[in-house]
């Protein structure tokens, strides 16, 4: 099993930055790949960028590229997300996510920290 605990959300003002962090604990060796979300109200869950938990490359959605960079901490167990020059349209719950070696899919998430952005 694996333990996911977002953090670092809040609200900002359009222009702003945020950095967001996931704490991984539990089967930590386990993970390929690790991931963030986010759901506006009344919106479907959008993918935002992944990250090997090892070596290798990060993705980011067309959608945040250029604004938000996904990087990791593996001597701390941590994911994060930096979001700069955020928009009012960024405003969702945002989640972390794992995928382990053995899995097709993102089967561990977080609650969620929610990320308001005022204009």
């Amino acid at each position: 099993q694996v333990q996911l605990v977002e953090s670092g959300g809040g609200l900002v003002q359009a222009g702003g930055s945020l950095r967001l962090s996931c704490g991984v604990s539990g089967r930590a060796s386990s993970i390929y790949l690790m991931a963030w979300f986010r759901q506006a109200p009344g919106k479907e869950r959008e993918f935002l960028a992944r990250i090997p938990w090892g070596s290798g490359w990060t993705y980011h959605a067309d959608s945040v590229k250029g604004r938000f960079t996904v990087s990791r901490d593996n001597a701390k167990d941590i994911v994060y997300l930096q979001m700069n020059s955020l928009k009012p349209d960024d405003t969702a719950v945002y989640y972390c996510a794992a995928r382990l070696q053995s899995q097709t899919d993102y089967k561990f998430w977080g609650r969620g920290t929610q990320v308001t952005v005022s204009s």
